[in-house]
C-alpha cells in the first residue's frame, strides 16, 4: 500500500505496538507502558490516544480529549492552507503611482515573464503621496 500521509486523530483501539512511550493530556510524559495500560487509562479518563512518532522507538502516542483533537485538526488544516502548494511560486512587486514610464515598461516586462513562467504574481501599487 503506498504510504499516506497519517490523519491525524484518535487511533481508537487499534494499537499495533506493544510498548508506548504515552504523553498525558497536558503533555507530559507518562514514560513506557504497556499498550494493555494505556488503554486502561484511555477509558478511565475518557480520552483518546492520538499516534504522535510512530518512527521512535517505543512509539509515541498521547492521550488526548476529543477537543484537544478536533482543535490540533483545525490547525493543521489552516497550517496546509497557509503554505504555498509546491511547484507555485508566488512573485510579488510593488511600485508607485508615479512611476516613470520606462520604469513601469520594464516592471511589466518582468510580470509577463512571470505569469508564462506560469508563476503567482502579486502586485502592489502604492499611492504617492
Amino acid at each position: 500500500a503506498p504510504k499516506t500521509k497519517a490523519q491525524f486523530g484518535s487511533v481508537g483501539r487499534r494499537i499495533p505496538h506493544r510498548i508506548l512511550h504515552v504523553i498525558n493530556q497536558d503533555g507530559e510524559s507518562l514514560g513506557q507502558m504497556h499498550r494493555a495500560e494505556a488503554l486502561q487509562l484511555m477509558d478511565q479518563h475518557n480520552l483518546k490516544l492520538v499516534l504522535l512518532r510512530e518512527n521512535a522507538e517505543p512509539p509515541v502516542y498521547r492521550l488526548m480529549t476529543g477537543q484537544q483533537i478536533h482543535e490540533e485538526q483545525l490547525r493543521r488544516a489552516e497550517k496546509k492552507k497557509a503554505s504555498p502548494k509546491p511547484g507555485v511560486y508566488i512573485k510579488e512587486l510593488s511600485f508607485s503611482s508615479t512611476i516613470a514610464k520606462n520604469d513601469f515598461e520594464t516592471k511589466t516586462k518582468q510580470i509577463a515573464q512571470w505569469i508564462e513562467k506560469k508563476y503567482h504574481v502579486k502586485v502592489t501599487i502604492r499611492q504617492a503621496k
